[in-house]
């Protein structure tokens, strides 16, 4: 009786061993499993008054949690120290990776520091951070080439090449970038490199002499000062001529200088040829309409994605894709960047870019 009692402890002691190791093995699976999920990324983006803003962030947001992230995702209203207490916040919270579009990124030097120093890694996104060693990579698009495209657009759509040996010339007036944004200054240098020779030349005229980036940048891409420069300008130098082009760097910039031209009693005839950044559905929607000519595409789901394979990367130990290593020099170093390509779109080929492509719906945009 006693060894059958022997027998039957053993037994017992046995199969518990076994299922404790299976408890085990089924753990680390599971802890294998979810360790993507255990992981925290802040995202820090800039305001929500543009649109472009609320889908980069939803873009963002999205694709990482498909990834099994947790995403803390905040937005700063353009309110340079409540970015800075955002990205406290997240440094509290023990974030494993940050993604900053900043809105100010000199003022971020020292919360980036503190992110260094707990040693969380920074990725840069569309906005490059300044004067810090803090940040690992830069996802963008290639904003010199932002500003290059806009220019080329208006040298085609004027015929620009051509214009002195046709005694042909046009007026223009440039609505540019925040100052405080490193972008804004590579597409403006896009902008000069293509249409300077022509300012130059007297090709095109611009009748403000507001050229220089210090004169034409608008702080906080503003859309409301941009139609205040675009009211003064039109009553103050163009009383008697038309404006021929208004090259701005943003659609919300077009939509200011859209209105100050209707307050002008500018029409269809005498309209002229406005340029702009985002293709925002509202800018299509102009754009369709005809009240704004073009605008540049930026497809932030491609951005976005691109960003996340950076996270990725970072969070693994592994090197992300990466396709330009010398443009970006923040002051402190070179960043790593990867550059998205902008097309230009307008009348002709939004249906294909756009609706083709699954950005707007036929319905989104009225049609």
């Amino acid at each position: 009786m006693k060894r059958g009692l022997f027998i039957l402890a053993a037994f017992a002691l046995s199969f518990s061993l076994f299922s404790c190791g299976g408890e085990k093995k089924a753990a680390g699976e599971s802890s294998a499993a979810t360790a993507a999920q255990k992981k925290i990324v802040g995202v820090a983006m800039p305001t929500q008054s543009s649109e472009r803003w609320i889908n980069d962030g939803a873009n963002m947001k999205k694709q990482l949690e498909a990834k099994g992230y947790s995403v803390e995702l905040q937005y700063a209203e353009d309110d340079v120290q409540m970015q800075v207490s955002q990205i406290e916040n997240l440094i509290a919270k023990n974030v494993n990776c940050l993604v900053v579009a900043a809105i100010d990124s000199t003022a971020l030097v020292n919360v980036l520091n503190q992110a260094k120093q707990n040693g969380i890694p920074v990725i840069a996104y569309d906005r490059l951070l300044m004067d810090t060693d803090a940040v690992s990579y830069y996802a963008t698009f290639d904003n010199k080439g932002v500003g290059t495209a806009i220019a080329k657009y208006i040298e085609e759509k004027k015929q620009l090449k051509t214009a002195a040996a046709e005694n042909r010339s046009y007026t223009i007036e440039f609505f540019m970038g925040s100052p405080d944004d490193n972008n804004a200054l590579f597409l403006y240098n896009g902008v000069i490199e293509v249409l300077g020779p022509y300012l130059d030349s007297g090709v095109l005229k611009c009748k403000t002499g507001r050229t220089s980036f210090e004169k034409t940048c608008i702080l906080r891409w503003s859309q409301e000062t941009a139609q205040q420069w675009a009211e003064n300008y039109l009553s103050g130098f163009y009383g008697n001529e038309n404006l021929d082009i208004a090259c701005s760097a943003f659609d919300g910039f077009a939509y200011g200088i859209k209105a100050a031209l209707e307050g002008a009693g500018y029409t269809a005839d005498n309209w002229p040829l406005i340029t702009g950044q985002d293709a925002e559905l509202m800018a299509t929607k102009n754009i369709i309409a005809g009240t704004q000519t073009m605008s540049i595409y930026k497809d932030t789901r491609l951005l976005a994605s691109k960003c996340v394979t950076m996270v990725e990367a970072v969070l693994e130990g592994a090197t992300p894709e990466i396709n330009d290593t010398t443009q970006y020099n923040n002051g402190k170093l070179v960043v790593p960047s990867y550059l998205c390509t902008p097309v230009a779109v307008d009348q002709s080929n939004y249906q294909s870019i756009i609706i083709d492509g699954g950005y707007y719906t036929k319905e989104q945009l009225g049609l």
